[in-house]
């Protein structure tokens, strides 16, 4: 989890976001089984709103601010690094926890 949390903030993405502590429990699920990459909203979100006691709504709602935190006001420049090519637009929710997930396992 340590590991999931470092690499969240150097993204400029800090703790007092909810979608933060959402970001990091839904990383620890896919690291666990990457089969959630594959339905993110179905599943992933399913399971992380279940956790958290709050709505799938939700989850997606402060997931895209921490993914806006990091592309308009965080390190957006690790972020395209890590993802291995250009990013041209703020990513979706799903590409941005696919291109973690890549970098945690890859490390």
């Amino acid at each position: 989890m340590e590991k999931i949390k470092r690499l969240i903030f150097s993204l400029g993405i800090r703790s007092t976001y909810q979608g933060f502590h959402y970001l990091c429990y839904a990383l620890m699920l896919c690291l666990q089984d990457e089969n959630y990459l594959l339905s993110v909203y179905k599943y992933l979100y399913t399971d992380v709103a279940e956790h958290f006691n709050v709505s799938r709504d939700s989850v997606d709602h402060c997931l895209r601010t921490v993914v806006s935190a990091c592309w308009y006001r965080g390190n957006r420049d690790l972020l395209i690094k890590l993802s291995g090519y250009n990013l041209t637009q703020k990513p979706t929710n799903g590409e941005f926890i696919d291109i973690l997930y890549q970098a945690l396992v890859s490390t």
